[in-house]
């Protein structure tokens, strides 16, 4: 089958907008490459940053992002996946759509949050194994640093595809006093590096292809401790398809900026590559990312995130408290989809 993935280069908390850019992005790839599946990153009403104006982002759960993916899937009538903050019954959620073209879909939800991001949305328990009717397809889906998990390969293992989004900004470019700049430096190398090989890793280590959709572009965020310092930065991007022996068909980079690649791919589980590690993640993450980015701000954020929930500050608290199940049936043409909504 034919599958393409986007790359895109969006603004933060521009929802609208964003939206626009998405759906011209999917409009684009369908034409060009014909493909079976259209593959959108996570976070693609805002990239996922430290920023005070991503508290506006979070959209309902059946609202304008999930509208975007089903619509399309019918219209085009092809497999749409991408990711958004949602609200989902009295929390939200980074929460992954596959969007069926019958206008069925399944919902996965980011099992924890990355970093900064606990300060705006909470992890889910699903297994993200979804299957997929269009496809005839056992597919597993993946949603930020959850890639870079051993027990996300692990719960994977068994699918015939992979599919799923990417938001990884890197260190902030505009901290250059030395010896600042060097630790920014190194850490920056290593990210790009890891963010390269993490695809054709996951692969090896599921058994099955893998298609993996990423955010690049400049970015202004804030330091989570100190958030009147500035974190100007990037998304890494590095958009690819890749084998299930890791072999990468289709790859745009960074520096080839917003666009989309396609490749064939031969779906199915197979006898995985690589074996799993008794250990957290797949890449060999430094102290620095290791304690600081993960153990630190997830705590500071989590904390933030229960303050402002149970004191009702969080901006999405106002909007209708509705929910969606994980997985949702087709839709028959003549009928408009209603969503029953649980409190």
């Amino acid at each position: 089958m034919t599958v393409a993935a986007v790359q895109a280069d969006l603004e933060l908390a521009a929802v609208e907008r964003n939206l626009e850019t998405i759906e011209d992005l999917i409009r684009d790839a369908h034409r060009e490459h014909a493909p079976d599946v259209i593959v959108v990153p996570e976070a693609m009403t805002s990239p996922n940053v430290f920023n005070k104006r991503l508290r506006g982002v979070t959209r309902p759960v059946d609202g304008a992002p999930f509208q975007l993916l089903t619509r399309l899937a019918r219209e085009l009538d092809v497999v749409v996946t991408g990711g958004f903050l949602a609200r989902r019954g009295r929390d939200a959620y980074g929460t992954y759509v596959l969007a069926e073209p019958d206008g069925g879909a399944h919902l996965h939800d980011k099992d924890i949050p990355s970093a900064w991001e606990n300060h705006y949305y909470r992890g889910g328990d699903d297994d993200g194994r979804v299957h997929c009717r269009a496809l005839g397809l056992d597919v597993g889906l993946a949603s930020g640093w959850e890639w870079a998990r051993h027990r996300t390969a692990k719960r994977l293992r068994g699918v015939d595809l992979v599919l799923g989004g990417m938001c990884w900004p890197s260190f902030p470019a505009n901290w250059t006093v030395p010896p600042l700049n060097r630790w920014v430096e190194r850490e920056h190398a290593l990210w790009v590096r890891q963010n390269r090989e993490l695809p054709a890793q996951v692969a090896r280590l599921v058994g099955a292809p893998v298609v993996y959709a990423a955010h690049v572009g400049s970015v202004e965020a804030r330091f989570p401790a100190a958030p009147v310092v500035p974190w100007r930065t990037t998304c890494i991007g590095e958009t690819q398809i890749c084998a299930a022996d890791g072999t990468v068909l289709a790859r745009r980079t960074e520096a080839q900026g917003a666009g989309h690649v396609a490749a064939e791919v031969t779906p199915g589980s197979v006898a995985p590559l690589d074996e799993l590690a008794d250990r957290f993640w797949i890449p060999a993450m430094s102290l620095s990312t290791h304690i600081a980015a993960w153990h630190v701000m997830n705590n500071h954020g989590r904390l933030d995130y229960w303050q402002k929930r149970l004191r009702g500050k969080h901006e999405w608290q106002s909007m209708p408290a509705g929910d969606l199940p994980d997985a949702l049936p087709p839709v028959a043409d003549e009928q408009e989809q209603h969503f029953a909504t649980t409190p």
